[in-house]
């Protein structure tokens, strides 16, 4: 398992490297941060000293060599609209990120599986036809819309939510967190919900099939024939080897709602990465750009990551062909 873990680990550099010289070439390539640092009042003196502080007047492999070097040390560069070091922007708004995204795959997870299993044991009754209609409105309509149409529902007419904004959040020092306030709780539930219902249908939809199709297979055929209960044979056997394909699609999905909450952060003005990439979009602050990238990058490396040792985990196919491999 160590020697799958390693490859996984050099996979996983060699792609944050790629990454990295993107995100470096858009310093080069999307307008000037000398001039965004000074302003276009500056003397010429001004502008070529700060080249050679910042070391742009050095060879390009040795500036994206500092590049990487100030990433690991967390230093992602200055913003050009705020003139505050871009990490402390990041790490700022994160936790109001990962609350979010943390809530919704929690939402998702499990009301997608259970709805999948039990759309899967009874896939001819009412309530499974009413759930697979339900989700097609979920999968169909887009982010934005469900998220305005759930604010003007208990926002706006029943007035029993929030509509925008965190609440009230504690801090903890290292951390921001609305979950311990009611407000914050409150303020959380409607972009949850929103963000969740996409992933909540994808998980169903992929659950009950898996469910099916292992249901119909031979080894679950005997089980019946030895005797085993419906709860030992659904739960203990048939939901089991459903996990390999679950397991994925989970942990995408939870990469792509921490890096692309952007639409339901915006809808309900969610003080979050995504928020903040928007608005540095809108004025081309290009280090906040380039550190998103990063961030976007990272988040989805090191879940792919977790989701492979998973596989092995879940999985003995993969341990068995690992030893035969020795």
């Amino acid at each position: 398992m160590l020697a799958f873990i390693l490859r996984r680990l050099l996979q996983s550099v060699v792609v944050m490297l790629v990454v990295c010289l993107i995100s470096f070439s858009l310093f080069h390539y999307v307008g000037d941060p000398v001039a965004s640092l000074l302003g276009q009042d500056s003397r010429l003196q001004d502008f070529e000293e700060l080249r050679e502080r910042l070391g742009l007047n050095d060879p390009f492999y040795m500036q994206f060599a500092n590049y990487i070097g100030n990433a690991l040390r967390g230093e992602l560069g200055i913003s050009y609209r705020l003139q505050t070091p871009v990490s402390e922007l990041i790490a700022s708004r994160l936790p109001a990120t990962i609350e979010l995204a943390m809530a919704s795959a929690l939402i998702a997870l499990v009301f997608g599986v259970t709805l999948g299993v039990m759309s899967a044991l009874k896939p001819r009754s009412f309530t499974t036809g009413v759930v697979m209609t339900l989700s097609l409105v979920g999968v169909s309509l887009p982010t934005f819309l469900i998220g305005i149409g759930l604010i003007y529902v208990f926002a706006v007419e029943l007035q029993w939510l929030p509509s925008f904004g965190r609440g009230q959040v504690v801090d903890l020092g290292w951390w921001k967190t609305g979950l311990l306030t009611e407000s914050g709780l409150r303020s959380l539930i409607l972009p949850a919900i929103t963000l969740s219902l996409f992933q909540l249908t994808l998980i169903m939809r992929l659950v009950r099939a898996e469910m099916l199709e292992v249901l119909r297979q031979d080894y679950i055929k005997f089980a019946r024939a030895r005797g085993l209960s419906n709860r030992a044979i659904n739960f203990g056997h048939a939901l089991k080897n459903t996990l390999v394909p679950v397991i994925t699609i989970t942990g995408l999905q939870l990469g792509s709602v921490i890096a692309f909450a952007i639409i339901t952060e915006t809808v309900f003005q969610w003080p979050g990465v995504g928020s903040l990439f928007v608005n540095s979009v809108q004025v081309v602050d290009v280090p906040v750009m380039a550190a998103y990238l990063m961030f976007v990058a990272l988040v989805f490396v090191v879940i792919n990551l977790i989701v492979d040792i998973l596989y092995y985990v879940v999985d003995p196919r993969l341990r068995i062909a690992g030893r035969a491999a020795r």
